[in-house]
């Protein structure tokens, strides 16, 4: 007897969960995470039945929410290979990944989204990590629009949003770009780079104190954004936004405010005069990040003003 394999028994079960009407038409599907928690298999065998899944047209992936049941039929017809280009591949490859994270990503899920083979993508694309390359490569292929900004600081926070607003619109972004210390050679990301050393010459820094003020402000911008692809997956595996997670640890909380081992913090909870926003707390840290900055444009030419 022939021995089902694992990833065609999971999208059995998937499907026949959506054919019962235990999942209606855009209804969240098991996460590639969760599949491999609920069924304990590998993330590639998740992948698999993912794909499995959209190849027949049943669920679809939907930026920031995960993959969903397809509203009705086959939703996306099959692409053929001639009709493939490096431009389609990518788009998709970033589609998918803005709903579902890196982790899902590979070149046989992509291929089962045309309903092509893998061999047709390596046509066009060479590897995965070539793949993610030039995803980051074509988020940082726009930039910040309208007339430069008069002084260094403002064209910096410009920067600066414009790099968040991308690391929020694609969570993984962040991790796929390790900017630090292994900066990719990709003109669009250095142009973002070569914008934000130009806004700080003639102010009399150093090479390399320009080049650390750039790193600084990447690297916090990236922190922080590691919180944003990190809340996507939970989202994702538990099935609740942040707001219905914290209601639900409202027991434990009260729990802990009710000890004397933290004095302070505990005097936080249950109040509603504080709520933690990402986009405020990045907003709060890159004013300090700068009035840093702003010291240091001073001490290197006096009389030099934000």
């Amino acid at each position: 007897m022939t021995t089902e394999p694992p990833y065609l028994r999971i999208a059995g079960e998937i499907r026949r969960r959506i054919e019962s009407g235990e999942l209606g038409p855009g209804d969240p599907v098991p996460s590639t995470r969760r599949i491999t928690q609920e069924w304990g298999v590998a993330m590639a065998t998740a992948t698999k039945a993912l794909g499995a899944l959209n190849q027949e047209g049943l669920v679809r992936a939907v930026p920031g929410v995960g993959t969903v049941v397809a509203e009705s039929g086959r939703e996306r017809a099959t692409t053929p290979a001639r009709q493939l280009s490096r431009e389609l591949v990518i788009r998709t490859a970033i589609e998918l990944v803005d709903a579902e994270g890196l982790a899902a990503l590979s070149m046989r899920r992509i291929a089962t989204e045309f309903g092509t083979s893998t061999m047709a993508l390596y046509r066009h694309v060479p590897s995965k990590g070539e793949l993610v390359r030039l995803m980051a490569e074509a988020v940082f292929g726009s930039g910040p629009t309208g007339p430069r900004p008069t002084g260094w600081r403002p064209h910096l926070e410009r920067e600066a949003r414009w790099l968040w607003k991308q690391y929020a619109r694609h969570p993984w972004l962040a991790r796929s770009v390790a900017g630090l210390t292994r900066p990719m050679a990709s003109p669009n990301a250095m142009q973002y780079t070569e914008r934000v050393l130009a806004g700080l010459a003639g102010l009399g820094l150093t090479p390399e104190q320009m080049l650390h003020i750039h790193l600084t402000i990447l690297g916090y911008a990236q922190g922080i954004a590691m919180a944003v692809e990190l809340e996507s997956q939970a989202r994702q595996d538990s099935g609740m936004t942040a707001e219905e997670w914290m209601t639900s640890m409202e027991p434990r909380m009260a729990a802990v405010q009710t000890t004397a081992a933290y004095p302070v913090l505990s005097t936080f909870f249950g109040t509603d005069d504080f709520e933690l926003e990402l986009g405020t707390l990045f907003e709060f840290g890159l004013a300090r990040v700068l009035d840093g900055v702003e010291g240091l444009v001073e001490g290197a030419r006096p009389g030099v003003r934000p």
